[in-house]
C-alpha cells in the first residue's frame, strides 16, 4: 500500500484537546517532526482534522 509522510508545521499550543490527541494519534509530538503512515481513509480523516497544523509531504 502507498505511504504518506506528514510533518507538523505549526505548534499545538492553544489547540483544542481533541486536536492535540489527533496529533498524538498520528505520532506527531514536536514541531517539524515527520512521520510515515499507510495512506488509507482513516489516516486521511485524522489529517483533515488537523490540516492547519500539518503538511503532507509527497
Amino acid at each position: 500500500m502507498a505511504k504518506i509522510r506528514i510533518q507538523q508545521t505549526r505548534s499545538r499550543i492553544g489547540a483544542p484537546k481533541d486536536q492535540k490527541r489527533t496529533l498524538d494519534a498520528l505520532g506527531l509530538t514536536k514541531m517539524n517532526r515527520v512521520v510515515e503512515h499507510e495512506d488509507n481513509p482513516s489516516i486521511r480523516g485524522l489529517i483533515n482534522k488537523v490540516h492547519h497544523l500539518v503538511t503532507v509531504i509527497d
